[in-house]
Parts: C-alpha cells; structure tokens; sequence
C-alpha cells in the first residue's frame, strides 16, 4: 500500500495537521509586516529606511526594537524553530504506518500545542505557560521519531 496518498487516513490526518501548521507560519509573517506596517516601527535593516511608497518618511528611529513588532518577530521565529520539525516527523511518522487514532493523537496535539503558545505569546502570558504549550509540542515531535528510529531498528 502507499502510504503517502489521501487514500491513506494517516497521511490525511499528516496533511490536514501539517497545511494548519504551515498557514500558521506563513500567517505569522503577514502578522509581523501588519505590525511592521500599523506602527510604523520595527524595521529589521538599514536598507529599510530608504523612500518608498510605503515609507514616505523614513526616520532611523524606525529601526528601533518595537515590542508590538517584536513580539510577532519572536513568535515567527519560534515556528520556524518548531515547524519544520514537525514536518519531517510527522512525514517520516505516517512511513511506519501508525494507528490511526495515535496519529491524530499527536499531530492534532502538535498543532493545538502550537496554536495554544501561539494565543499565550500574544497575550503576554508567563514564559511558565509558553513552556508548557513548547514542551508538549516538542514531546509530540520526540515521541513520534523515537517511534519510527525504534521501528526502524528492530
């Protein structure tokens, strides 16, 4: 059998978790140029302070560290530390051939875990509460490649 095929329930379940947690990514950058954008602060380089259409006025104050901003960047940059991970696991995950219900166990769970730091980041919660939200995530993606390494080896 093919596993990676819509026909397979696993990969289904690899391809709904995976494309929620790619848009959040991606999302996340539209986020940051949004903030970037509606407190005209926050720019990362140099170069950005050049005339523009969008910058009509630039100032180097601009290039100045902005929470609001900030905190977008840092949240980005977390998905991106996380995501790929995610991705490559989960992928090699439904190559073993899983019970249905421990792949939507922990993929759906990666994905709340990451939708849930994403609301405890923007809400300025304690890093206590966005570690919990990260370790259960990163658990998820560590349980899933020891599964497939055991698998593998035996």
């Amino acid at each position: 059998m093919n596993l990676l095929n819509m026909e397979n329930p696993v990969f289904e379940v690899y391809a709904i978790a995976g494309s929620i947690v790619v848009l959040k990514v991606m999302l996340q950058g539209w986020m940051t140029v949004y903030r970037m954008l509606s407190s005209n602060s926050g720019l990362a380089s140099p170069e950005d302070l050049q005339k523009g259409l969008i910058n009509k006025d630039p100032s180097p104050e601009q290039l100045e560290v902005n929470d609001y901003v900030d905190r977008s960047r840092r949240m980005h940059r977390n998905d991106l530390e996380n995501i790929p991970a995610f991705l490559a696991a989960g992928l090699l995950f439904v190559a073993v051939d899983p019970a249905l219900w421990l792949a939507q166990v922990l993929m759906y769970g990666f994905v709340m875990a990451r939708l849930a730091h994403f609301v405890a980041y923007a809400t300025k919660r304690s890093h206590e509460t966005r570690a919990t939200f990260y370790t259960i995530g990163s658990m998820i993606v560590i349980y899933m490649v020891v599964h497939v390494l055991w698998l593998a080896l035996s």
